[in-house]
Formats: structure tokens, C-alpha cells, sequence
């Protein structure tokens, strides 16, 4: 091969490389914060008008922790708390739009979900992290993976468990508002345990 030969060779190679780094082979996934698992579909466990959003938890395992007193008696528990170890995948107990993912001082690490109708809000609070790919605006169905139990916020350090709260929303609201709602009888099909 003659020297131009061999540089025009080196010339296509080089571009073929440069046409090939451009080239998108599907979205990029952001960093997850915490544990990563598989983000697999699986049926959620599902007794009541919600599924379960904590995975391996079933209904007798649920406890209703509300109005249970916080804070020295300040306030009262406006959702129920499912305990599960650190790590725990959290899924979407209903279908809806990712509309909020949010650090508090009390919540830690949360995340709300809006329902198609904008109806309801689904609150997940004191995850360990996101699931890969977690997004504001992101749609899920029941049993998206949404993140990990975890102990943020004012939980506690070891007190692992997912603080899951439902509110009905007024036209307007935003992600914070709304009026919550037992979440417990939704999730367990059942009236109060207590």
C-alpha cells in the first residue's frame, strides 16, 4: 500500500470512529442514589384500591399508624408507616406522573406522585434513594420501581421504612397541599387494625 494510500485508509477509519461516537443507542440512565436493583415490573400486591408500595410486604403485615402522636404529641401521623429493611425496592401503589422528587428535613429523601386525574397525591418518604432513571415528569404504573427504603430525614438512624401518605387534591393544589387521607384502609382493603 502506498503512503497516500495508507493515510486516506487512516483518514476513513478515523472518521468511521468519530460518525460512530455521536451515534445513540437509547436514553442514558442517570446515577441512581441508592441501592441498584433491577428495575423490573412485578404484580404488586394488591387487597385494597392501592397496591402495596413496599416490595414482599403484604397486607397483614400493615400496620395503621394514623393519627398515631408525633412530636411529643405536637401533631398527628397523617400517613402510615411500613416497616421493611434498608434497601427494600418502594414501587407506585397507583398509576400517575412523577410530580415531585424532593429533600426535607423531616421526609428526607421523597417523592410524589400525581394520579392521571390529578385527584390524588401519593407521597413516599425517608427513602435510602431513586431508582435508576428517576425523573420528574416520569409516568409509572402500579408496581414501578420508584426508589429503596430508607432512613432519611427525621426517621431515625436504623428505623428503615417507607412513610407513605395519600392526600385528594383540590384543583390548584400543588405537590405539597391537599387534604390526606387514611392511606391504610386503601392499601389493606380493611377498616382500622385497632
Amino acid at each position: 500500500m502506498t503512503r497516500l494510500g495508507g493515510s486516506i485508509l487512516a483518514l476513513i477509519v478515523l472518521a468511521a470512529i468519530a460518525f460512530a461516537s455521536m451515534l445513540s443507542f437509547g436514553p442514558s440512565r442517570p446515577r441512581a442514589v441508592g441501592p441498584v436493583t433491577e428495575p423490573v415490573i412485578e404484580p404488586p400486591a394488591t387487597t385494597g384500591a392501592l397496591a402495596i408500595p413496599v416490595a414482599g410486604v403484604s397486607a397483614d403485615q400493615l400496620s395503621d399508624t394514623w393519627g398515631d402522636s408525633r412530636a411529643g404529641g405536637s401533631r398527628a401521623h397523617e400517613a402510615i408507616d411500613i416497616m421493611s429493611p434498608g434497601g427494600t425496592p418502594v414501587r407506585a401503589a397507583a398509576a400517575g406522573q412523577v410530580e415531585k422528587l424532593f429533600q426535607s428535613d423531616a421526609g428526607g429523601t421523597t417523592l410524589y406522585v400525581r394520579s392521571p386525574d390529578r385527584r390524588w397525591s401519593y407521597y413516599y418518604a425517608h427513602l435510602a434513594g431513586y431508582a435508576p432513571g428517576m425523573h420528574e415528569g416520569l409516568i409509572v404504573r402500579p408496581g414501578t420501581l420508584l426508589g429503596f427504603v430508607g432512613d432519611t430525614g427525621n426517621a431515625g438512624a436504623g428505623n428503615t421504612h417507607l412513610h407513605f401518605g395519600v392526600s385528594r387534591m383540590a384543583p390548584g393544589d400543588q405537590w405539597h397541599e391537599g387534604q390526606p387521607v387514611n392511606p391504610y384502609p386503601l392499601l389493606a382493603g380493611k377498616g382500622h387494625d385497632r
